[in-house]
């Protein structure tokens, strides 16, 4: 752990690393399919939902699109999944199954985890959400006192783009080996690598890393066993 001990700060990804999205989604997703006589689970509309919403923000950032923010990528990959499996909806639907996002909730690890963090680091946001809603997140659903929310807003990309982990490492003050990205999104480790971070891998998946020299200083199951690797 000798190459860590520059650590002081911790920054966090939200969606699918502190948020369980699947768990959360899949019920207004079921209520959604009941009467549409589809063979698709709700599984499988949230694996491709999730999948396309991906893309949606890589094009964003490579056609220069103005961000139009995380929850517009996600309405839209919504839309597209649907049509993908010529599934029918209406406009009210495309809003009711939008408003679920408010309502998600963490992974059960994650209360326990970052209060045995902040003990000794500096825990931070760094997330693709719009600041309204990271702040709402924070408050209502992680109900978690976070040290700073940071946007990917300020700069107007998406992560990974390298613009938008030196936008933090400005806003905290701090050299890229002081800070720690901790997220379960390979691409969103390899992507603060890259910059100079240190990077941490919540494999809550057991999906493979990204094929690259930019690999993770360490690979976990949750933040109870982080706390344990980091305090060791």
């Amino acid at each position: 752990m000798e190459t860590l001990s520059q650590v002081h700060t911790l920054m966090f990804d939200v969606f699918g690393t502190m948020l369980d999205l699947e768990g959360s989604l899949s019920g207004s997703i079921e209520k959604f399919l009941q009467g549409k006589n589809v063979p698709l689970s709700s599984k499988e509309i949230w694996t491709r939902w999730r999948s396309r919403q991906r893309i949606e923000q890589y094009q964003d950032n490579l056609l220069f699109m103005g961000h139009p923010g995380y929850l517009d990528a996600a309405r839209r990959a919504l839309i597209y999944a649907l049509r993908q499996t010529d599934i029918p909806f209406t406009e009210q639907e495309i809003l009711n199954l939008m408003e679920a996002w408010r309502k998600l909730w963490p992974f059960h690890d994650v209360t326990d985890g970052l209060n045995r963090l902040r003990t000794r680091f500096r825990l931070v946001v760094l997330s693709n959400g719009n600041s309204w809603f990271l702040e709402h997140l924070a408050k209502n659903c992680i109900k978690f006192d976070f040290d700073q929310i940071i946007s990917v807003e300020t700069v107007g990309v998406f992560k990974p783009h390298p613009a938008t982990y030196r936008m933090a490492r400005n806003l905290l003050k701090a050299e890229p080996q002081e800070i720690m990205m901790v997220s379960s999104n390979s691409f969103d480790v390899m992507g603060a690598r890259c910059c100079g971070f240190r990077g941490a891998w919540v494999d809550r998946y057991k999906l493979p890393f990204e094929e690259t020299p930019f690999r993770p200083d360490i690979q976990v199951r949750d933040f109870i066993e982080l706390a344990d690797r980091l305090y060791s």
